[in-house]
């Protein structure tokens, strides 16, 4: 991705369901706008329940990530402000279901979200004159188009991954999809970091789990774990990110270590 010093793309992926992918989308994202950045979490995923989390009505999208990779509206059109002061959301609608099948046989289609965000960054700032620092790619629990848009686009990919006993299955096919779209269509593209969700302190198991992810993965794997945490399941029926909801609860405290842990990462990157 183009435009490093202004905008970095992270996609979050992982085509496993249930792993905590949305959940870290939405309160990544606003530990990243509480510590200063301004972040645009871009909904790829039809089911959309990042826009929901984030308090955006569904009869509030009339433009949505589906016009955007449909070609037929430019990415700021459907960026909506969320009640998290520099977060916002460009919002998606069950219509993106639609989406492979329409595109499949264009030339391009790998390339709607890259082309989107391109133009995002080429207008230099929002409306209001917000400058993106960070986009969060939420993608669907699955290796299709729109997660392949979403890795062609990104600068860098961060998983999700449950502590339980099947977590590294499927793994390798999604650190295998990223080397292929490495190789095929974002040479820059590299995993951002792989961080651990719904860790349970009582579970013998979940220590065992985080054990054997860091002696395969190593420093891939991010220090910050996310607990399994009563009060970031309830925030999204309240449509809020759980560091409005509840900012001093473990899994607050959790997704504000992790923001410090991503940007310490990107000036890590930078100083490289």
């Amino acid at each position: 991705m183009e435009n490093h010093d202004q905008m970095r793309v992270l996609v979050l992926a992982n085509q496993k369901g249930g792993v905590g992918k949305t959940t870290t989308a939405i309160n990544l994202g606003t530990a990243l706008a509480a510590i200063g950045e301004t972040v645009l979490i871009i909904d790829l995923d039809p089911q959309g329940n990042a826009s929901t989390g984030l308090g955006i009505d569904r009869k509030q999208r009339t433009i949505s990530t589906f016009d955007v990779m449909m070609g037929e509206r430019a990415l700021d059109a459907a960026i909506r402000p969320t009640s998290v002061p520099r977060l916002y959301v460009a919002p998606s609608t069950l219509d993106l279901l639609g989406v492979e099948l329409a595109i499949a046989d264009q030339k391009e289609r790998n390339f709607r979200l890259r082309n989107a965000l391109r133009a995002l960054a080429g207008r230099g700032a929002l409306p209001n004159g917000d400058r993106i620092t960070y986009v969060l790619v939420d993608c669907p629990p699955s290796l299709n188009l729109l997660t392949i848009n979403a890795l062609a686009a990104s600068d860098a990919v961060l998983v999700p991954l449950q502590c339980e006993f099947f977590a590294l299955e499927g793994l390798s096919q999604l650190l295998s999809t990223v080397e292929q779209v490495k190789k095929g269509l974002n040479p820059q593209l590299s995993i951002h970091g792989i961080v651990l969700t719904m860790f349970d302190s009582r579970n013998n198991l979940a220590a065992q789990v985080v054990a054997d992810v860091r002696a395969f993965l190593g420093d891939k794997v991010y220090e910050t774990v996310i607990p399994r945490n009563v009060r970031v399941s309830e925030a999204p029926s309240h449509g809020k990110p759980v560091l409005l909801y509840d900012l001093k609860c473990s899994g607050s405290q959790a997704y504000l270590k992790l923001a410090s842990e991503v940007i310490q990462r990107e000036r890590n990157l930078r100083a490289a």
